[in-house]
């Protein structure tokens, strides 16, 4: 059993097949157009080329160089960070120096180019620095601040005239013009061309204007190096201003840290000797306070004193024991009690006497003996007795004397041990103070000798660096000309110009398709709606409305037979029909497909009629070449009882007949809703086989909505670059809403315009166009040039070729 396709899925394999045919109609769109594609590239190649060979040309000329930092990673001394002048160096600093104008300026006088020298050619002007026959140096400027040019134009080898002046001039001697009095002189250089211009600017114009083309950037990112470029229309120029920038910079960097080096030196010398000064002041203030205070040194002097007092506090209290014991011993011999005692005088006790122990060992000795006396019963008369007593009390009245003295000794010695003592904690309550003063005045000197050490060192240091000063840059590759430029890119040039000359014509067709809003293809009606296409008709440049007879072969008249073959289909080979055509609007060639189709129609054999109920605008007969008469609106007002005798058969067309619109009423819209209508219509298909209406545009009144209901069938005309795309929608709506009957769509006037097609118009192939050989009758071409050159240059014809094959 086999399937049935759903309306869904046909919808889709048919919009599948639009689209693949829309890129297949693309390219022969494109390909009809392949002569002026070629002729608009080669208008712009010969653009490029006359572009690239007067167009001057621009270089780039290029150097790297390295900028050094002395003390990157060390920090600044005290003096450096005071004056601001650190040896680390910024880089973006550094090339806004290089491209500075004033670093520029020293360039420009270096290389004198205040002057530029240009040769004439006939186009372009160029150029030629170095590389003329002369050079010119200024003498005297009237105005040194105004710009001025001179024209120099050569007579011969060796003679020349200076701004159109008769006189001649040669090499070496004075020429006297309104801006100064200059010399001219020879290069060696052989002259390219008669005619030169040279110009004058000041420094500072000079300067700005190559400061401004200087471009600067660090080749490697972490690093001090830096490519210094240019673009300059001579490539000896960029490299000599190239070069002389870096060089220039150089010595620039030299001036500036010599000229850093007489600013410290300016700044140091002066201070030096202010602060020899303040150190030679404060040091004789710190060795008046020593002297004055006797503070040689503070610490050692504070162990000394401790040490004195603890040494007097020691003494007085030996001499308070000695006065201790003196005074023991000088009681005890004081009192008479111990004169007869039979105890002997104690000893000395440990005082360090002499005189005191051998008196109080005499005294002991003779109390030993006297009392050895004594106890021999010796009476204390005896006269060894008394000379005993009388020794042992002259020792007594002896020690005693030797005690007193040894106390007022110990007394003595103790109040200067005292004495000594206050004086040493004395000193010592004075000392921080007198140390503290001590101690800022030697603080005073230290700060006073640090400093005059700093600037001296300093200054050394600066006399050294002056001496040995150097560059804190360096070329690492110097700028050479390029012969090749930059500008213009050749080769982007001429690709450039090859795809403007595709992109224009190619523009050209796609802005002309997008905002083209009119039918122009079968298939912008095949995308706006699924109404069925009935068959196309082509352009007829025959001034006759009525192109089919028994005799035509032309492809017009054929298309119209194909039609007829078409119209079986749709109305199901019905022997009797009546057809309507209308269309969107006025001007869609309803008449003349009526009456072709009329014709056709009579050709088959049938019985026809043609009814020309565009009354408003009845355009059948006329185009029939039949004389107008009564018709329709006769018929339908009672004036005429007879239709048979209002139709007309059409001369030399067998079976086909006419009945005319009749005199144009004032009402045709009311006029159509009579009864008689009915009756008419009755009566014409009783008596033909096919009923023609030709009836006004559907889109502008309600003529045939009204016929429709006599209708079998509708076609609907869609004239190619007339019919607007917005009113497909209508016929898509027609259609859908099935308001016409069995709507079908003829299109009109189908031209073979360039890129529509593939052999000819539409999707069958049939095609029309010029030169069929014998299958069909040629019409005559059309008169326009530029059809008539792309159709002569068609490369289509080689596919037509091949497919036939």
């Amino acid at each position: 059993m086999q399937e049935k396709t759903s309306p869904s899925n046909y919808i889709s394999e048919n919009r599948r097949e639009l689209w693949n045919l829309s890129f297949r109609d693309l390219f022969y769109k494109y390909v009809r157009f392949i002569p002026v594609f070629v002729v608009s590239v080669a208008f712009a190649l010969l653009v490029a080329f006359l572009y690239l060979r007067y167009t001057v040309p621009v270089y780039g000329v290029g150097g790297t160089m390295i900028i050094k930092s002395e003390q990157q990673n060390s920090r600044a001394d005290k003096v450096d960070i005071l004056l601001e002048n650190t040896s680390n160096v910024n880089l973006q600093n550094e090339m806004e120096i290089l491209r500075s104008r004033p670093l520029m300026q020293r360039v420009v006088d270096s290389l004198n180019l205040q002057f530029t020298y240009y040769v004439k050619g006939k186009i372009k002007t160029v150029n030629i620095y170095k590389q003329g026959p002369f050079i010119i140096k200024a003498l005297q400027l009237n105005d040194s601040n105004a710009s001025f040019s001179i024209k120099v134009k050569f007579a011969d080898r060796n003679q020349f005239r200076v701004n159109d002046d008769p006189k001649l001039y040669s090499y070496n001697s004075e020429v006297k013009t309104p801006a100064g009095t200059f010399i001219f002189l020879n290069t060696g250089y052989t002259a390219a061309s008669n005619d030169y211009n040279v110009t004058w600017q000041p420094t500072t114009v000079v300067a700005g204007i190559y400061a401004g083309s200087i471009g600067i950037v660090p080749k490697t990112p972490g690093t001090g190096l830096l490519a210094v470029g240019m673009r300059t229309y001579n490539p000896f120029l960029g490299a000599d201003v190239i070069n002389k920038l870096m060089e220039e910079y150089s010595k620039y960097s030299i001036e500036q840290n010599i000229k850093s080096s007489d600013q410290i030196l300016g700044f140091i010398n002066p201070r030096l000797i202010e602060y020899e000064r303040k150190l030679d002041s404060v040091e004789a203030l710190a060795l008046n306070f020593q002297t004055r205070y006797n503070l040689i040194d503070a610490e050692v002097q504070q162990q000394e004193y401790f040490q004195l007092i603890s040494d007097a506090d020691k003494a007085t209290n030996e001499q308070t024991l000695r006065l201790n014991v003196s005074s023991m011993i000088d009681d005890y011999l004081a009192d008479k009690k111990n004169d007869t005692k039979k105890v002997i005088v104690p000893s000395s006790l440990g005082l360090p006497d002499e005189t005191l122990n051998s008196l109080v060992t005499s005294y002991n000795k003779a109390q030993i003996d006297r009392q050895q006396l004594l106890e021999a019963n010796v009476p204390q008369a005896n006269p060894a007795v008394q000379e005993a007593t009388k020794l042992v009390e002259q020792l007594r009245v002896s020690i005693r004397e030797n005690l007193r003295n040894i106390k007022n000794s110990a007394l003595s010695l103790k109040a200067d041990y005292v004495r000594r003592s206050r004086i040493g904690e004395d000193q010592l309550r004075a000392m921080p103070a007198k140390v503290k003063d001590l101690a800022q005045l030697k603080l005073q000197v230290d700060r006073v000798q640090e400093l005059y050490k700093l600037l001296q060192a300093k200054r050394e240091e600066t006399e050294i660096k002056k001496a040995s000063t150097l560059s804190n840059s360096g070329i690492v590759d110097r700028a050479y000309p390029s012969p090749k430029p930059i500008k213009p890119n050749r080769k982007m040039i001429q690709v450039l110009a090859v795809l403007v000359g595709l992109a224009i014509p190619a523009l050209y067709i796609f802005a002309a398709e997008v905002l083209n809003d009119k039918i122009t293809t079968r298939y912008d009606i095949e995308k706006l709606t699924e109404t069925p296409i009935l068959g196309e008709i082509g352009h007829s440049y025959t001034e006759k409305v009525m192109v089919v007879n028994k005799t035509t072969r032309s492809m017009v008249a054929e298309q119209f037979r194909i039609i007829r073959s078409n119209l079986q289909y749709v109305l199901n080979k019905k022997e009797k029909a009546t057809i309507l055509v209308t269309s969107s609007f006025s001007g869609e060639g309803k008449s003349y497909v009526s009456t072709n189709m009329g014709a056709v129609l009579a050709l088959a054999g049938k019985k026809t009629v043609i009814l020309e109920f565009d009354i408003r605008k009845p355009k059948v007969l006329s185009g029939l070449g039949v004389p107008k008469g009564p018709g329709i609106t006769n018929f339908l007002i009672g004036k005429a009882e007879n239709l048979n005798d209002i139709i007309r058969p059409v001369p030399e067309h067998e079976n086909l007949f006419v009945l005319g619109c009749g005199p144009i009423p004032p009402n045709p819209s009311e006029l159509l809703l009579d009864p008689r209508l009915d009756e008419m219509f009755d009566w014409l298909k009783q008596h033909f086989d096919i009923v023609l209406v030709d009836t006004a545009p559907v889109g502008m009144v309600s003529d045939a909505m009204t016929l429709s209901k006599y209708a079998d069938c509708t076609l609907y005309l869609v004239r190619q670059g007339h019919t607007f795309k917005k009113q497909v929608a209508l016929i898509d709506e027609f259609h859908k809403e099935s308001r016409l009957p069995k709507l079908s769509i003829i299109i009109n006037d189908v031209k073979l315009k360039p890129g529509y097609g593939y052999y000819g118009y539409g999707r069958y192939g049939y095609g029309y166009g010029y030169g069929y050989g014998s299958y069909y009758e040629e019409e005559t071409p059309p008169h326009n040039l530029f059809e008539r050159m792309l159709n002569k240059l068609d490369i289509r014809r080689l596919f037509r070729k091949s497919r036939k094959k």
